[in-house]
């Protein structure tokens, strides 16, 4: 095959690691040896602006203007030359190259300061005495975003640091405004990106360009750029791909798209650019592409005659990250909240345990599309396998499983691998709050690198919980939740209101079962967003089986994915938004608990009907859960040592054990009957997390029977098991 791909991420998506999308596709071409490049122009864009020359240009282009500024935009620009003395160190500071920075900037008399500075009251308390590069990195954000909001107000209104023009692509069902855009003379920031744009050719001398638009935030850089391609270098094939057009585009009809690109696909890419190139080497018809929009004779054609199928999670490769600056990214903190600071702060290496969701069935998913409704889980030999490539590559151990949600018996397997191998690794995931998350289980994730996991408690509900297939209680959450805070690992949560049928009594006691929560110390993030109707999820498609109304029926030429609904017997949803959001942000400081909820609204909402203790009780209460007779026992702890004696009672001698284990933290004894310990000695080494076959509960039980001739279940229970069972006996 002759043609060589250069894959871009247009503006902008994350400042602290590249979007995965162009590196999956990279990896997948390496196994077929098509060579391929790749660039994320978001983070070059900005590390251009974000420059001495970048804002000498910003600078001197307003000046040359001289625009209406408002007070606080005139300030930033009358601080010019602290900006421009202040910005490459403070680049750097963020790209973790000279720490020392952090000193001055947290005295506040290094940084120029406007509007963002205005609600720092609280960093001591945010941040600590001791997270000085917390802190400084939170002030050099706030200092980024002031100039952010000079060039919103001063040069481009579409700037924004990890998305642009996003509002001309969200639920736009034509094509109309952002073709008016497109149409308009460069900006700004068009043209540092075009100037980079124009850059990669020459490096690359590419024969395709292929952009991924994950998000609405990419999709006017992209076409921006597809449009200067095609003046230039009018050869060039353009194509586009990722997550947008496989939500939005679906029903793209409209033919001026095809002015800025030459070919649309959806879905997974490795098996649409394989055969696009294909195809571009004159060795299929056109007819015989998969899922891909051409324009042909003035009108949107979509091909999708491939009989190949979609390549396996076993076939896609090792991600290949070169080419991207992984060095220059930006670790930054927006807001003091845990979870955003994992999403912001770090190199993350990025994979899926598994393609698709393996639940599949919320109501408002996208479970009709093939990214949900696809399940195939990966080897977990062959995971592991690339995990350590991608830490040789790139000399990072950070790895986010980007997964719908992450199936507890994979991540059960993914992390005794991960122990086996004696990985030094962290991680973090998406997950549902099942049941399968048992204590045991989640001591084991822990032990293997887990630090947090995300989840999604939508409306704390029972009621909309059914109505959304969610397949859990809030009992249950309640719960898996405090079994992972006990294990260490970080909960969030995400949370949602104004599902269809939603009340306002509802959403004060899903608020009610949130404040209980935080306040028992089970989830330590959260954030609430509002429900949308999305045109490929059961809601959307049958919006009658929950008694809403579609107002948006006609479909569009462009976007069809967000549909505006009508909720005849709901409440009106977005008047609760401020109040949950704030409640929410006091709760994650551990602020108001004991605050009425009415506290957090500016109009009459009912009293909560929640039971003041329902989170404390659901936890505390123990639900008999049998033992299975087929879970694998493993033992994580330490090195056992035994010792002998004899302890005497009523002028009788017992042969007793006692057995000492040394972990990371302290020494664990127990006591046992001498036959008991002696068993539980020979055993250990069977139970070692190395194997690749453990016993079971039912092999465990038989053994010890035969041996000691007494009841195993009791055994089980006892008080010195039950303290093993706490330092790394686990069932799984």
């Amino acid at each position: 095959m002759s043609q060589k791909i250069l894959f871009i991420t247009p503006p902008f998506t994350q400042l602290n690691t590249p979007y995965p999308a162009t590196a999956y596709l990279k990896g997948f071409l390496n196994t077929k040896s098509i060579p391929s490049h790749q660039c994320d122009l978001g983070i070059e864009v900005i590390l251009a602006l974000f420059s001495t020359n970048g804002l000498n240009s910003l600078f001197q282009d307003i000046e040359s203007r001289n625009p209406e500024l408002s007070d606080n935009a005139r300030r930033i620009f009358n601080l010019r030359d602290e900006y421009i003395h202040t910005i490459d160190p403070v680049i750097a500071f963020l790209q973790n190259k000279n720490t020392a920075l952090a000193h001055v900037i947290c005295e506040r008399s290094y940084l120029p300061e406007a509007s963002r500075f205005g609600h720092t009251d609280d960093l001591d308390w945010a941040f600590g005495t001791m997270g000085l590069q917390d802190k400084a990195k939170h002030l050099a954000t706030l200092y980024l975003e002031d100039l952010s909001d000079l060039i919103v107000e001063s040069v481009d209104p579409h700037f924004g640091f990890s998305r642009y023009a996003e509002r001309l692509s969200s639920s736009a069902n034509t094509f109309d405004e952002i073709h008016q855009s497109l149409l308009e003379p460069d900006s700004f920031i068009d043209r540092l990106t075009l100037t980079l744009l124009e850059q990669k050719i020459a490096d690359y001398q590419p024969t395709v360009v292929a952009f991924s638009v994950p998000f609405p935030g990419n999709l006017y850089s992209a076409l921006k750029c597809g449009q200067w391609l095609k003046k230039h270098h009018p050869a060039i094939p353009r194509v586009m791909g990722g997550g947008f057009p496989n939500t939005e585009l679906r029903s793209l009809s409209d033919p001026r798209v095809f002015d800025f690109v030459d070919f649309i696909t959806l879905d997974d890419g490795e098996a649409t650019t394989l055969l696009l190139l294909e195809h571009l080497d004159g060795k299929r018809e056109a007819d015989l592409l998969k899922r891909t929009f051409r324009r042909v004779n003035g009108e949107v054609i979509y091909s999708d005659g491939a009989t190949e199928k979609d390549i396996s999670q076993a076939d896609v490769g090792v991600p290949d990250y070169s080419d991207l600056p992984l060095h220059q990214y930006l670790s930054v903190i927006e807001i003091a909240n845990p979870m955003h600071r994992l999403w912001n702060d770090g190199r993350w290496n990025k994979l899926t345990l598994a393609h698709g969701c393996y639940w599949g069935r919320c109501t408002f998913c996208d479970t009709s599309l093939d990214y949900i409704k696809r399940y195939e889980p990966s080897s977990v030999q062959l995971l592991v396998d690339r995990m350590e490539q991608l830490i040789k590559q790139t000399g990072q151990i950070g790895f986010h499983f980007v997964d719908e949600a992450a199936p507890p018996a994979l991540t059960r397997a993914l992390a005794l691998e991960i122990i086996r191998r004696k990985l030094s690794v962290v991680w973090w995931t998406n997950i549902r709050f099942e049941k399968s998350f048992s204590y045991d289980l989640c001591q084991l994730l822990r032990a293997s690198g887990c630090i947090a996991v995300s989840g999604g408690l939508e409306v704390a509900s029972d009621r909309l919980l059914g109505m959304i297939n969610k397949g859990v209680s809030l009992t249950k959450v309640a719960k898996v939740t405090d079994n992972f805070t006990q294990a260490g690992i970080m909960v969030h949560a995400y949370l949602m209101y104004g599902f269809p049928t939603q009340t306002a009594q509802e959403t004060i006691d899903s608020l009610e079962v949130v404040r209980q929560l935080f306040e028992a110390g089970v989830i330590q993030s959260g954030f609430w967003h509002q429900f949308a109707m999305t045109a490929h999820s059961p809601v959307g498609l049958h919006p009658e089986k929950f008694n809403v109304k579609i107002e948006n029926k006609t479909v569009g030429t462009f976007a069809n994915n967000d549909l505006v609904h009508s909720d005849p017997s709901g409440c009106q949803h977005e008047l609760f938004s401020d109040g949950l959001k704030t409640s929410l942000y006091n709760y994650m400081h551990a602020i108001g608990f004991d605050l009425p909820l009415q506290e957090w609204f500016d109009f009459k909402v009912p009293h909560t009907k929640v039971n003041p203790h329902f989170i404390e009780q659901a936890i505390e209460s123990q639900e008999y859960q049998p033992v299975s007779s087929s879970a694998s026992i493993v033992w994580i702890g330490g090195k056992a040592a035994i010792d002998y004696f004899s302890k005497k009672k009523k002028k009788r001698s017992y042969p007793m054990a006692q057995l000492r284990f040394s972990n990371k933290h302290s020494e664990v004894s127990i006591q046992l009957k001498e036959q008991e310990g002696k068993w539980l000695m020979t055993q250990l080494p069977s139970l070692a997390v190395a194997n690749t076959s453990l016993p079971t509960f039912e092999e465990l039980q038989t053994s010890f029977e035969e041996e000691t001739g007494e009841d195993f279940i009791l055994f089980w229970n006892s008080k010195p098991m039950i303290s093993l069972r706490k330092n790394g006996l686990l069932m799984l």
